[in-house]
């Protein structure tokens, strides 16, 4: 993956090095207690396209029946990161889609509210 600054948008030339930002590793197994931990803390540093990067590699390695709900998650990362890019319309259909997604999920993890997430995903429907 090519530089990119905070909110995932590829850099160029002289903007690499004035806005690189150290992005998610790329890894190709990772758990969901560890996935969960890492999105939390990229939402609490405002970092949505992170928070997309860590949920979208847990999705591809997840075991079937985490699947939708980790998908769930990256739609809203991307959801979150429309919004910070300013692209609230863009920003209301993925979380629409999360939130339907996420209705037909199971929570993977005893620690994760999957009703606290939905109510997550309406504030970004209505804002």
């Amino acid at each position: 993956m090519g530089a990119r600054d905070r909110l995932g948008r590829p850099l160029r030339g002289e903007a690499i090095s004035a806005h690189s930002f150290p992005q998610v590793p790329e890894r190709t197994s990772l758990s969901g207690e560890q996935a969960w931990s890492e999105i939390s803390d990229y939402l609490a540093q405002g970092l949505p396209f992170h928070v997309h990067e860590v949920a979208e590699q847990r999705w591809r390695c997840a075991p079937p029946n985490e699947k939708d709900f980790w998908r769930a998650c990256a739609q809203m990362g991307a959801a979150l990161t429309h919004d910070a890019r300013g692209n609230p319309v863009g920003a209301q259909r993925l979380s629409s889609r999360a939130q339907e997604t996420l209705d037909a999920a199971l929570s993977p993890e005893p620690h994760i509210d999957p009703v606290a997430l939905k109510s997550f995903f309406s504030a970004i429907i209505e804002s």
